[in-house]
């Protein structure tokens, strides 16, 4: 059962990366950030799988409620109209398919080479639990957990001042 799961999880969170990028039913930019939202339940889901309860809540919580919200609120931001969108050409749409195609037999043959199976050998202690996760958040990336928690404020206010510009300019023309 738990098979079956991870592939139906899986090949979820596959498809719904795949229509977060190249969508056929909808050009709407919307539409995309509400199938990263699947892709990041699905993802989740994994994350039930592996018993890291607390990761898929986070996952769920963090970036399938804020960072989207984040996402939406720049989306109607910016306003996009249907005809300044630009449409796929077919030789940049062949090179970005055949360059990933390159990429993931790389990676794949990268994985067969080292034998990172052996090395990588399931113990199934620990796994899923907040305590580790946290002594390694907030000793070991205790830099980058900073760092990213900076990035994040900083494009919060730019967000505010890029809003505030567009109603001063709307105020100056009436």
């Amino acid at each position: 059962m738990q098979d079956l799961l991870f592939y139906i999880f899986s090949s979820l969170t596959l498809l719904c990366g795949l229509l977060v990028v190249f969508n056929p039913f909808s050009r709407n930019p919307v539409t995309s950030a509400m199938f990263l939202v699947l892709t990041i339940i699905s993802m989740s889901g994994l994350f039930v799988l592996l018993k890291a309860f607390f990761l898929a809540a986070v996952q769920i919580l963090v970036y399938a409620g804020a960072v989207i919200v984040l996402f939406l609120f720049v989306i109607m931001l910016l306003d996009v109209k249907e005809e300044e969108r630009r449409r796929f050409q077919k030789f940049g749409t062949f090179l970005g398919f055949a360059s990933v195609a390159g990429l993931a037999g790389i990676i794949i043959n990268s994985i067969r080479q080292s034998e990172i199976g052996d090395a990588l050998a399931f113990k199934g202690e620990g796994i899923g639990e907040t305590r580790e996760l946290g002594h390694k958040l907030f000793t070991e990336y205790v830099i980058p957990f900073e760092i990213v928690s900076l990035l994040l404020l900083v494009a919060m206010v730019g967000c505010i001042l890029i809003s505030k510009r567009d109603e001063s300019k709307k105020e100056g023309t009436q």
